[in-house]
């Protein structure tokens, strides 16, 4: 086969990558460390993801979550880490960190920020499913903000799960397709109060939790807890909460470890 024949061959592979969403937020890329930019909204739930990741992986796996670097030695991959947002707190709590992401202008911020503060990180250029050669490495695989922009959903939790350990977990952010969601994280977030750029998200992409659970459990994970991301306008701050008809955190490990 001629180097032009596999080149063909590897660009009409199957991808979870989306042209578009990788270059709508390439455009952005400068603005990753901004918690007044185009990113304010990422910024200011990062404390509320954050609490929820360090609580439940160190539930699982018996650590003290209020002790010093709680996720010392950890093996954690941060799938579509754009700008490092999550890695950088990940590595400071301890873990070993890998992030990945589809835009190469999101890997250049993410690495000359990480050098920047010190941390070492290990930051690539790629998809999940580029990481065959590293199924069953992870202790926990971090999904945030990602499923609601990929090209194939069953595809991409398929390749996502596979990179677990036997007795890892995930842990995923998205938004939940309701008509509430449509009035506040579509049209309010992007159309009236601008905290987004018009076009970030496609509603229809939205995934319901029953969804989310079902396409987990085609892979072997199981969704064990939800819990929702809720503003509060008055106080300008993110909560956990049950509500889960906008913003939700799922947290899931293999039913057979």
């Amino acid at each position: 086969m001629t180097a032009r024949a596999q080149a063909k061959q590897k660009q009409a592979a199957p991808s979870t990558a989306s042209d578009d969403e990788i270059a709508r937020f390439t455009a952005m890329a400068e603005a990753w460390w901004d918690p007044a930019g185009k990113f304010r909204p990422l910024h200011q739930i990062n404390p509320v993801r954050l609490e929820f990741i360090r609580d439940h992986v160190c539930g699982h796996f018996g650590r003290d979550a209020l002790g010093d670097k709680p996720l010392k030695d950890l093996d954690v991959l941060d799938i579509g880490c754009g700008g490092g947002l999550l890695s950088e707190p990940m590595r400071r709590l301890g873990a070993n960190v890998t992030g990945i992401d589809a835009g190469e202008a999101n890997i250049k911020i993410a690495l000359a920020h990480a050098e920047q503060s010190g941390l070492d990180i290990d930051y690539h250029h790629r998809l999940p499913e580029d990481l065959a050669t590293e199924k069953g490495r992870f202790d926990v695989v971090l999904n945030m903000e990602v499923v609601e922009h990929v090209a194939d959903v069953g595809m991409f939790l398929g390749a996502s799960t596979a990179l677990m350990k036997p007795k890892g977990v995930m842990v995923i952010s998205t938004l939940n397709r309701t008509l509430k969601s449509l009035a506040l994280a579509k049209i309010g977030a992007e159309y009236v109060l601008r905290w987004l750029p018009r076009g970030t998200h496609d509603w229809r992409k939205f995934l319901r939790p029953s969804e989310l659970a079902h396409g987990l459990e085609k892979t072997g994970v199981e969704v064990t807890q939800l819990k929702g991301m809720t503003y509060n306008p008055i106080a300008d701050e993110w909560r956990l909460s049950a509500d889960l008809a906008v913003n939700y955190l799922g947290f899931a490990k293999k039913m057979k470890a």
